[in-house]
């Protein structure tokens, strides 16, 4: 996946705002303004490898982070990781295809807006059934 085509993704998904951050990384979070607050929060970001693979860094499940962890190409995402959150860093070939990449990508946005407010997630209409 390249940084556009990962860029393009992500903009696809529900309540995402873009910005570019930490040396340069694209950082992408989902959230809105509610009551006049504005909260976002974290769900992808691209870069920050020392090879040619994209690094994508996504959160995932606790199962989904015992199961990626060790994959080649894979690896609990620095400085996250280290902090016992459930972050996994595609950096290396083999890695994800890009479609499971995607896969993954969408679940970290799912995984993290439910930590959303439960009141915005009503008012941007996530995970309404």
């Amino acid at each position: 996946m390249t940084r556009d085509e990962f860029n393009a993704f992500c903009k696809s998904l529900p309540h995402t705002s873009h910005v570019v951050q930490w040396g340069g990384a694209d950082v992408w979070k989902v959230g809105g303004t509610v009551d006049g607050k504005t909260v976002t929060k974290v769900f992808a970001i691209a870069g920050w490898t020392k090879t040619d693979t994209l690094g994508i860094t996504f959160k995932t499940s606790e199962i989904g982070y015992e199961v990626l962890k060790d994959q080649p190409g894979l690896r609990p995402a620095p400085y996250l990781a280290s902090r016992g959150m459930k972050w996994i860093q595609h950096f290396d070939e083999p890695g994800l295809d890009d479609d499971d990449l995607k896969s993954h990508i969408e679940s970290s946005h799912r995984i993290v807006s439910k930590g959303l407010s439960k009141k915005m997630q009503r008012e941007l209409n996530l995970h309404q059934k």
